[in-house]
Parts: C-alpha cells; structure tokens; sequence
C-alpha cells in the first residue's frame, strides 16, 4: 500500500549559494513560483553577455529573484521590530512584488529589451504578468501590484521593491559578484538591511550606517564599469542586437528565417505597450521566449545565405567579437568613414550592409542619483538629511555625478 505523503507541503527550502538555506515563507510565494510564467525565468541569464568575459555569470532570473525576496523578509523584520507596523497582508504583498519585479524580462535580460518590442520596458511587462497571476491564482496579488507600482501609502515598501536601496539591488550586487569572481561589488546587505528605517512613511538610513551606503555605492559604480559595463559585454551586446535587427529586417522583408514559433511571431512584428493591452495573447507568446530561443535561431543563422546575418551569428558563436575602443570624447567622423571603408573592403559590403559593422554610442555611469531619488539619511537628532549631503562624506557626493564614455565597435580586420 502506498504510504500517505503529503503533496501539500509548500514551506520549501532552498540551498542559495550566496545566503545558505532560504525558506519559502508562505503558500503564495510557493504558488507563483510554481507557475510556467516563474519557471521561465530559470531559462533567462541575469547578465546577459557578461559570461563571454566572466565564465561563470551564468546565473538566471530566477536565482536573483528568490534571494531578493528573502532579503526583503529580512528587512520587513528589521522595520517591524523598530516599531512600524507592517500588517500580514502588506508583508505577503511586499514579498510577492519583489519575487515579480524581474518577470517581465525577455531573453538576455536588458540586452535585447528594447528590440524584441518596442517601447515596451520590462517593469510594464511585469505589472502586465502580475495582472495576468492575480486572476490565475490570488486576488492576494492586487497589494503587490500597487506596491509595485507605488500606488500605496506606504511608500516605504514600493523603495523596498523599486528605489535607490532596494532589495533589487542588495541581491544583484552580492549575487553578480559572486559569479563573476569580481569581489570589488561585496557589499554588507546585512548591515545596511539592519540600519534600515521610516519616517514619515519614507525609508531612511540610521545615520551609523552612512558608511556602508558609502561602500554601496562604490560598489555599484566599480561593478558597472567591470561587469555591466565592461567594454566586451558592450561589444557583445551590440553584436547580438544587430542580429536581432537583421533577422526582423529579413523576416519583415518575407525571408523564411529559422526560429521557433512565438520567436517568429516577434521577428514578424514590432509590437508595442498598445499592442499587449490590446491583445493579451501577445503577453501568452512573449511568456514562450527566453535565451533558447535566440541562441538556437542564432546558430542555424550563422549558415545562412545573406552574409550580414550569418557573419554576424558566426562571430558571435564562436567569440569572435567586434574590437572596441573606448575614449573620453567622441569618435570624429573621419574615424567613422575609415573604420567603414575598411570594414567594406575586408568583407565586400554594400553601403547599407556595413551599417551592421560599425557603431558608436555612448556609457552613463551613475552610481546615485539624487534627482531621481534620495537615499535619505536619519541623523540622530531626528533630521532627516540626503546621504550625499553628510558632513564628511565627500565621496557619495562625487558619486552622485554621472560619468560618462564614448565607445566605438568595428570588426577585426
């Protein structure tokens, strides 16, 4: 006779190599993870590119969204035990919108978000997947979309999903760093979960943890230019989006590419925000795509007949990436015309073909950002002051300044 096993069981652990054993705190939690719109995640690197340079930045989605969630547990006890009442209801609410803010990313996280759709970002595609989980399994849903959203009084806890010190960025930083190898982006989450506070319904940090914000934001800036910004990962990133744009251009021209099916749904259209909410099959389609699907396409593509694509493909295949160079100022256009001539003449290509091959734009790095939002700081006298603004902390205040480079990315000739 079969032993009675209770398949009920929803308080699961899991093993996380960056914090030990993580415990599922509740039914819903298990529930949203269980779903094929969850699962998907597991199939998305969380960097994108970034492993061609870091072998191990093969972590996904779905790693970094369960660790922010724990994070967040943590820091709903540290805010709660400071005297601010965060109800059962909020806390599942906070925890489910951390666990989603991340659902809406396409293949390759930020790499291709702006070429799969159009003018569609990923945080609409969450509020859209969100929408979508509350009417499959909860109404306990609806708290979380208004947090995510900041439509909620407390507007402590949409910072805690969605801010300068969000929980977002707690666990990506430790995570990154992690798979990378790149210790420079440790940073004491712990410690600053636990300095944590509210006033007047704002997050604020208690004035001793001035220091580990500091770190925070070296962090954040050094892990930028070594990892997210890293000039391979750049060059890397542009290669793969000029693919994605040759293939639509084929496509949309009546080309029968390779691809799977919701993948050749995206190459034949440009959808945009008014086409998801309009069509909510498209949102069915786009919950089909993950890295597979490019990477599949890209290597059947790297045979194909027109020469644009299938160099491409093949470099990107094989590693063979576009030298890029940056510089502080940007690139003349004498530069510009001799790489293309120089492209054109290596490759034999048309004048509209070697726009594939050349490109310059530019990178922003911004650590803090005090116009968009304040990390406020609770001194000890109850004032509340901004971060950067600490009489001796000169630092976050050269921090707040945004840097910006010139890059420039041809092929190896």
């Amino acid at each position: 006779m079969r032993p009675n096993i209770n398949n009920n069981n929803k308080k699961k652990i899991i093993n996380d190599p960056v914090y030990g054993f993580i415990s599922l705190p509740n039914d819903i939690i298990f529930d949203i993870i269980e779903h094929p719109y969850y699962q998907r995640l597991r199939r998305i690197k969380q960097l994108g590119m970034s492993h061609l340079v870091y072998p191990g930045a093969l972590h996904t989605r779905f790693h970094h969204a369960i660790g922010a969630t724990h994070l967040m547990l943590k820091a709903i006890q540290v805010i709660r035990k400071k005297g601010h009442e965060i109800t059962p209801e909020e806390e599942t609410a906070a925890l489910v919108a951390i666990l989603l803010h991340d659902i809406g990313h396409g293949p390759f996280s930020h790499t291709l978000e702006h070429d799969i759709v159009s003018g569609v970002s990923h945080e609409q595609i969450s509020s859209f997947f969100m929408q979508r989980l509350a009417n499959d399994l909860s109404q306990e849903i609806d708290l979380a979309i208004r947090i995510f959203e900041n439509d909620y009084p407390k507007t402590f806890l949409h910072q805690l999903v969605s801010g300068q010190l969000d929980m977002d960025r707690m666990d990506y930083l430790n995570r990154d760093s992690f798979y990378t190898g790149v210790s420079e982006g440790v940073i004491g989450s712990d410690r600053i979960i636990e300095m944590l506070n509210v006033k007047d319904n704002k997050l604020v940090v208690e004035e001793k943890g001035v220091y580990s914000i500091e770190k925070f934001l070296v962090a954040r800036r050094l892990m930028y230019w070594q990892v997210y910004l890293h000039k391979t990962v750049v060059s890397s990133e542009v290669m793969l989006t000029f693919i994605l744009k040759r293939a639509k251009e084929l496509t949309q021209g009546g080309d029968d590419l390779f691809s799977s099916p919701p993948f050749r749904l995206f190459l034949e259209n440009n959808f945009d925000l008014s086409d998801f909410e309009k069509n909510p099959e498209i949102l069915n389609q786009f919950a089909l795509l993950d890295d597979n699907d490019i990477m599949g396409a890209v290597k059947v593509w790297q045979f194909h007949s027109d020469k644009v694509l299938s160099l491409l493909c093949s470099w990107l295949v094989n590693r063979k990436l576009f030298k890029i160079e940056i510089a502080k100022t940007p690139f003349s256009s004498d530069r510009l015309t001799y790489e293309r001539d120089l492209a054109k003449e290596t490759y034999r290509l048309t004048d509209e073909e070697v726009n594939y091959f050349i490109y310059t734009d530019h990178l922003t790095n911004n650590a803090y950002n005090e116009k968009r939002e304040n990390i406020n700081l609770l001194l000890k006298s109850g004032e509340v002051i901004d971060v950067s603004k600490a009489a001796d902390n000169l630092n976050i205040s050269a921090l707040s300044t945004p840097v910006e480079k010139f890059y420039l990315c041809y092929p190896v000739h």
